[in-house]
Parts: structure tokens; sequence; C-alpha cells
């Protein structure tokens, strides 16, 4: 037997060639409608199933081939992020080996997300699409097992339909032998003719044997195989996105916290920064001298010797506020006695008045001819006699505050000079003073030599000549008031 290539004969390929030439011809009797085709609708059903599954499982795999290539691709991106990071972090700063620490943990948490994704899910979802091609060859072949039955079975059906027509056929040259030939030879034709055509219809019925018992093994597995796959579709989807859902839980989790550390990192340092720069700005006003007129009073401090400059009172406060605006017109309720009660009672009890008519003018009608020695005394009092212009100043404070006779004995220690509170002012801090407008208030020389600028230092007169302390000093803008 000829060798027609590596392994194929010359028989089996023209084997294989008729065995084509067969289909094709079934096919097209088939499709012309001369040769019925054996239908099996539910194993059709599970066919276009199987399609559908095979087209879900393989978008499936090129999404996830995908998600696991952008998760390297963001990998890649968070290290050289953190890489940029590293390189610009200085070795002084806050936190350098944390910040390095975290960087490595990052790296190695995006790397231990990828791999387990590839493990978990790719790998099974490989394992799950790897028995399709497997399948489909078989349904390919259970096809053409179908033709070749139903070709045989076509076959043998015409055989035995067309038994009388061989018969007629093979009659006409034997009826002519049987004339020609002896009488003794007419049965051994009638013999062979008969056995010629129980041969024919033996190998058909043996080939239609054949062909449906192929046919039927390979149909049987596929009618189980098909459903119980179809059905398996379901809890592979839910493992897989289980284990997706799992690994990026715990991945974003995880990644939580490192960003969480990376962040109080990063707060921690600019509370450092700005340390430093409030710390480098002290130092600069210090040594420039910088600080409100108070330099002076430092030097006179480091000069007499002293090792520590005293507390002050109160931190640098900023500029003093601004004042309201006065008022255009007179306030409706200052009326004409209110004016007059401004002035003590006791001051003014022994002034006598003259009306016009006692001041009546000399019958020249010239005030220069006018004896003044003959007008009253306005003012005969001991006591009126004795008020001093800074007397009558004083009396126009409110009620409470002293008439300005006291000396400086009973005024507070350090005691510089007294204002006038000229609008209101409500405290915003705890070492600042609340004033109101028209108080007296006493002001004294600071605690320390720094004064901030535009800030008095004082107590108000009425407290403190009720309680003889300093409890109640504070520091208020002296824009609000006016010196006495």
């Amino acid at each position: 037997m000829a060798e027609m290539g590596k392994g194929v004969s010359a028989g089996k390929l023209a084997s294989n060639v008729q065995k084509k030439i067969t289909r094709a011809q079934e096919k097209v009797l088939q499709k012309l409608g001369k040769a019925d085709e054996t239908k099996d609708v539910q194993f059709e059903e599970g066919v276009n199933n199987f399609s559908k599954q095979l087209g879900e499982g393989t978008k499936l795999q090129k999404d996830l081939r995908a998600y696991l290539t952008a998760v390297k691709a963001m990998h890649e991106a968070s290290k050289r992020l953190q890489d940029c990071l590293a390189d610009m972090y200085e070795p002084e700063w806050y936190g350098k080996e944390e910040m390095d620490s975290i960087k490595e943990d990052t790296d190695l948490l995006w790397t231990d997300f990828h791999q387990k994704l590839v493990d978990h899910a790719l790998i099974s979802m490989d394992t799950y699409l790897a028995q399709f091609p497997d399948i489909k060859a078989r349904i390919d072949k259970r096809n053409r097992k179908l033709v070749d039955y139903d070709s045989a079975r076509h076959h043998f059906a015409s055989l035995q339909k067309g038994k009388k027509k061989d018969e007629v056929k093979i009659a006409k040259p034997v009826s002519l032998l049987e004339k020609a030939a002896p009488g003794w030879a007419q049965g051994i034709l009638s013999a062979h003719h008969v056995a010629q055509t129980n041969l024919s219809r033996s190998q058909a019925e043996e080939e239609l044997g054949r062909a449906q018992k192929v046919f039927e093994e390979i149909n049987v597995d596929l009618q189980e195989e098909l459903p119980s796959l179809w059905n398996s579709r379901v809890g592979f989807y839910v493992n897989t996105f289980q284990s997706v859902a799992r690994l990026q839980d715990k991945f974003h989790r995880e990644m939580a916290k490192l960003c969480q550390s990376l962040n109080e990192v990063m707060t921690k340092l600019e509370e450092q920064n700005q340390s430093r720069k409030a710390g480098k700005q002290g130092q600069k006003t210090t040594a420039t001298g910088k600080s409100d007129g108070r330099q002076e009073g430092t030097n006179n401090a480091l000069s007499s010797g002293g090792s520590s400059l005293p507390k002050p009172l109160s931190k640098l406060k900023p500029g003093p506020p601004v004042p309201p605006p006065p008022k255009v017109t007179p306030s409706k309720d200052l009326k004409q006695e209110n004016i007059i009660d401004l002035f003590d009672d006791a001051l003014v009890s022994d002034v006598n008045v003259t009306s016009p008519a006692q001041c009546a003018s000399p019958a020249g009608g010239n005030l220069l001819d006018m004896d003044l020695d003959a007008l009253p005394a306005v003012a005969s009092s001991p006591a009126s006699q004795a008020m001093s212009w800074d007397a009558w100043e004083t009396a126009e404070t409110l009620p409470g505050t002293t008439n300005g006779s006291s000396d400086d004995s009973e005024m507070p220690p350090g005691f510089l000079y007294k204002v006038k509170a000229m609008h209101d002012y409500a405290a915003t801090d705890q070492d600042e003073l609340e004033i109101k407008a028209g108080e007296v208030v006493l002001v004294i020389t600071y605690d320390s030599e720094e004064q901030d600028e535009g800030w008095l230092l004082g107590i108000k007169e009425a407290y403190w000549l009720q309680n003889k302390d300093l409890r109640a000093k504070g520091v208020f803008p002296e824009n609000f008031t006016q010196k006495l």
C-alpha cells in the first residue's frame, strides 16, 4: 500500500474524500427537501446555550485581562509617584523613615493585589474556558456523524424501495441468458441474482447500524454534558466576582491605612514647618529691634544684668481696632437737665445766678462804664473759691468717679496718667480691659518692657478706689480714649 503522507495511507485518504463527498451530497438533498434530516430540538437548544456561554466567557476573560493590565499600570504609576516623593523628601524633614516605609509597603501591596487577582480570578477563568474547545469539537463531530447516519439510513431505505426495480432490470439479461443457456444453467443464474441483491441490502444495513452506533455514543454524552456545563456558569461567576470583590476590599482597606499614615506624616511636617517659620520670625523681630518701640526697654534690661526678660502680660497683639465714627447729631436722650446734672451739687450749691434785670446797664448803655464792684459776687462760698479748672474737667465724668482731688499717693503703682473712654470697647481676650464710654481709666506702666503699639495697660479708676488692687487690670486700645 502506497504511503501518501506521514501516517496517512492512500486508502484512508480515499475513504475520507468519499465521506466528504457523501456528506455534501446528503446536505444538498436535505436542503432541496429530497431527503429528510434528523432533528433534536433539545440538543439544538443546548448547542445555542453553549455558544452563548462560550461568548460570555470569552468576553469576561478579555475584560478581566484588561482589568489586570490596568492594575499593573496603576501599580507602575503609584510606584513612580512614591519614588518622586522619596527623592524630594529631605533627610532632615519629619518622618523620613516612616515615609520610606510607607513607600515600600505601598509597592508590596500593589504587587500582592495583582498576583492574587491572577491566582484567584484569571487562572480560574482560563481553566473554565479550557473545556469549551473539546466540547465544541465533539459537537462538530456529532453533526458530521449525524449526516453519515442520515445518509446510511436513506441509502438503506432506497434499497428497500428499489428492490422490485432492480429485480426487473436484472430479469431482462437473465431471460436472455436463460434462452441461450441450457436448462441446468438457468437455476444457477437465478441464484446469483438473488445473492447479489441480498448482499447489497446486507451491506447497507450493516453500514446503517455502524453509523447509528457511532452517532448515538457521541450524542448521549453531549446530551448530558451540555446542560451541566450551562448550569455551571452561575457558580463560576459567583466565585470569580466574589474573589475579585474580596481582594479589592482588602486591598483598599490596607491602602487606606497607608494613605492615612502618609497624610499624618504630611500634616506633622506642615506643623513643623509652621513652627520653624514662627520661631525664625520671632528671632528676626528680637534681633532687629522692630518690636513696636520696645527695644529700648530690652536694652535697659540687658544692660542692668538681668539674666532673662520678664514675661509680658499678653502675647503680641495686632494693631488696635478702629473706634466707631462720631455721631453727626447729638443724642436725643441728652436733655438740658442732664447736662446740668453732670456737675456735682456740692460744687454749685452756693452759686448765685443774677438775672438780666439785676444787671441793667447804666444810663450811658456802655459796658465799659459799668461799676464792676457793684455786681454781686458770683461765687462767695469757700468751696467754689477752692475749685480749680481740673475739678471742673473731672466733674464731667460719670457718677462713681473721683473729682480729681486725690493725690498721687492714692494712685496704683506705676501710675502714669488718666484717660477717659470715648467709645465702648468689648474685650476679645482674657488680658484685655472692657470699657464703656465716659469711664476714667488709670494708665499704669507695662509689667514688661515689651509694650504693644497702640495698646495701653490700665485699671478702671472706680474699681481701684473701691478695691485698691490690680487684679482687674488689662490692656485696651489707646485710640478709644482721650488723655485727661
